[in-house]
């Protein structure tokens, strides 16, 4: 059966009969030819993108290494993959999944517990040891795991990633529906700029309910936890009762969320804007001390600046701001009846005794008032309680990205002995 493709067609697009290419590689074809011939000649492979996934790890670029009138033809520019070369391609894909998977996990999973116990700290105004240093918050955290099992220090884990997704589907509907820019493009305008922070503002105050009843879940002492009644969805309902007013009766303590717009607003965009800086900064003086033979396909260049300066950024942001997220979850947390690990790391009387839980029962009229009492009753320390559990949680991320760096230069090297 005769084919139905045009006489033109050479399986990389149309080309008349008077183009010299045509002739050069693909003969004629007749309605009346050979099956076998027809079939041989137009079937063609697809051509081979610079940075697609079709392409081998020997395949040339011919459109761009040579000419199609070059030497040899344009039949000769696709050459057979030549064996016993190393799949420079595959491993840089796997590289960069590798290092992306390990910083993720490492900053959601691993730095799980010192996060919890920075945010106990924090809301703890009744402990005398303020943990400023990662010894003593080590110390504690040891002896917490110890009473009350490793479990304790991944709890509100799950709400955080509920938090974390709200915050993306909740900026992605925003900027749908409004012209706040979601990114902001290489050449910005000021404009363009205050519409995307507003945007950061506008994420962080929908999400506000349900990163407060995540809060909540993550200091709360596992003594008191009761696991039956506890599931996954709490957050999201915590979220929904405190915004509509129904459920449980909290304390006159609490108050309302209009109180906490403007410091989450504030702190969300401060932050953002902090670390997007001093990531720019740090990526720009790489780009000027970088070396003129640095390889761009080499994962070790590819990757790692940016999640270098992504750690720096992030470092930056939660040291300047640490007071700011002091008093926040403070007040957060008031008039919600929440009990925490006592983090002076004391514990009860008798052999075996799990370690003490203390009350959360501040009484701070809003946030101005919540920093000058921090200021007047604990001193200017007490705006960094937990600190120590913050170093120790940059530190952990940026060694084991340090390990995956000399690990993934070991594979390298590995790979080009062979």
């Amino acid at each position: 059966m005769a084919s139905r493709r045009p006489d033109s067609f050479d399986g990389l697009g149309f080309r008349g009969r008077d183009d010299p290419l045509y002739g050069a590689s693909y003969p004629v074809r007749s309605a009346g030819g050979p099956a076998e011939l027809q079939h041989h000649h137009w079937v063609t492979s697809p051509p081979d993108i610079p940075g697609s996934r079709n392409l081998h790890h020997t395949d040339r670029t011919p459109q761009l290494e040579e000419p199609l009138g070059g030497p040899g033809g344009p039949a000769a520019a696709w050459e057979a993959p030549q064996p016993g070369g190393p799949p420079a391609e595959q491993l840089n894909r796997f590289a960069g999944f590798g290092i992306g998977l390990v910083s993720l996990f490492t900053e959601n999973v691993l730095a799980h517990p010192c996060i919890v116990f920075r945010r106990q700290c924090q809301v703890n105004f009744h402990g005398s040891c303020y943990h400023l240093t990662p010894f003593s918050a080590v110390a504690v955290m040891y002896a917490i795991s110890k009473a009350q099992g490793v479990k304790s220090q991944w709890k509100g884990m799950g709400s955080t990633f509920i938090v974390h997704g709200i915050t993306l589907g909740a900026e992605g509907v925003i900027s749908e529906f409004t012209p706040l820019p979601r990114e902001l493009p290489h050449r910005w305008t000021f404009k363009q700029l205050a519409g995307h922070l507003l945007l950061k503002g506008l994420t962080a105050v929908v999400a506000l309910p349900f990163y407060c009843a995540s809060l909540i879940e993550t200091v709360q002492s596992e003594i008191v936890r009761d696991e039956a009644s506890s599931g996954l969805l709490d957050c999201v309902r915590e979220g929904l009762t405190r915004v509509l007013g129904v459920g449980a009766p909290h304390s006159r303590r609490l108050l309302p969320l209009s109180a906490l717009l403007l410091p989450a607003a504030l702190h969300a965009i401060l932050r953002y804007a902090i670390a997007s800086s001093v990531q720019r900064a740090a990526l720009w003086l790489h780009q000027r001390g970088r070396k003129p033979r640095a390889d761009p396909s080499n994962p070790l260049d590819a990757y790692f600046p940016e999640l270098a300066a992504a750690w720096a950024g992030s470092l930056v942001a939660d040291v300047a701001l640490f007071p700011l997220e002091t008093a926040l979850h403070r007040l957060a947390l008031q008039g919600t009846r929440t009990i925490i690990d006592a983090t002076d790391g004391a514990v009860g009387a008798g052999s075996g005794a799990s370690p003490l839980v203390l009350p959360v029962n501040t009484q701070y009229d809003g946030f101005s008032d919540c920093l000058h009492a921090i200021r007047r009753k604990e001193g200017a320390a007490g705006y960094y309680r937990g600190f120590g559990a913050l170093v120790t949680q940059y530190a952990l991320h940026g060694a084991l990205l340090a390990a995956a760096r000399t690990l993934l230069r070991l594979l390298l090297l590995d790979a080009r002995a062979r």
